[in-house]
């Protein structure tokens, strides 16, 4: 089916009490594996590309193998921009297609993001699609932008900017990281809970990669609708490519990338399990077509 609205998606997930999986893609192959997954396990599934990898591709690119993906899925699929901060590639992503696109000013003045982040529901409504937002600020570093410390999201600010702004998500800080953890997670749970009683919006969880299952669910009971994975996927794609060269000394590079393919799709089939969104797809067809 052709590429679908973010919004609908997750209302209906957080409606029903799951989330949605969300990864980054860093080539075709990675778009394909996840689509794969999603099929096997008749869920939904979001590609959220980052300013960075549209910047090596392009924007006509990576939509072209997205719908090529896509249009003979059967599965609900959202092509999503990850943490857009320019302003002039959100507007070229609305234009060319992507279903989803995420303004992330979290780094300037409330009032500042606000008004930004209106003018990109504007623009994004009229087309039809989603839009994904963040207040306070995500530690770690995500397509090289990096944050030393946490700023965590003011509920009154969230409450107010979810109410003047019809976000398809909402991106909080509430204690997790972009990357590996250093240490255990301190997510604050209550903070979490807050804002989404606030908000009444579906909450997108960042530094999806190396949260333990209890966090997860607990994330997914609180309004977590949307969950990212990057950097284990990034791991993944490396390391099975090495793995498997070195145990299969022939130099024949389709054999190595459909390893690669393989061992990708098993990690997007355990994640999307793990949030809920296995046989989900079905029955959100209807709703977003």
């Amino acid at each position: 089916m052709p590429l679908v609205n973010l919004k609908p998606v997750l209302r209906e997930a957080k409606a029903k009490g799951y989330a949605v999986a969300a990864f980054n893609p860093v080539d075709y192959a990675s778009m394909k594996a996840m689509v794969k997954a999603a099929e096997e396990l008749n869920a939904p599934v979001i590609i959220q590309s980052s300013a960075k990898t549209i910047k090596y591709y392009g924007h006509k690119a990576m939509i072209g193998w997205m719908r090529e993906i896509a249009d003979d899925s059967p599965v609900p699929v959202v092509l999503h921009l990850d943490h857009g901060k320019d302003l002039e590639m959100i507007k070229k992503c609305v234009e060319m297609g992507w279903t989803s696109v995420m303004i992330d000013w979290s780094d300037k003045p409330f009032e500042t993001n606000l008004e930004t982040t209106r003018k990109v529901v504007d623009m994004a409504t009229k087309a039809g699609i989603g839009v994904e937002a963040e207040i306070g600020e995500i530690h770690g570093v995500e397509d090289d932008m990096v944050v030393e410390a946490v700023h965590y999201t003011d509920p009154a600010q969230a409450e107010k900017f979810c109410r003047e702004l019809d976000l398809a998500a909402f991106a909080a800080a509430i204690g997790t990281a972009h990357g590996y953890y250093k240490g255990e997670p301190d997510v604050k749970f209550d903070l979490m809970g807050e804002i989404n009683r606030r908000t009444n919006t579906p909450m997108a969880l960042h530094g999806g990669t190396g949260l333990n299952d209890e966090i997860i669910q607990k994330c997914i009971k609180l309004g977590c609708a949307k969950i990212n994975i990057s950097t284990n996927l990034k791991h993944v794609f490396i390391d099975s490519f090495i793995d498997y060269h070195k145990k299969n000394s022939k130099y024949e590079p389709l054999n190595v990338l459909g390893a690669q393919f393989e061992a990708l799709k098993q990690l997007f089939k355990e994640k999307i399990a793990q949030f809920g969104g296995t046989n989900r797809g079905s029955e959100l067809t209807s709703k977003v077509a």
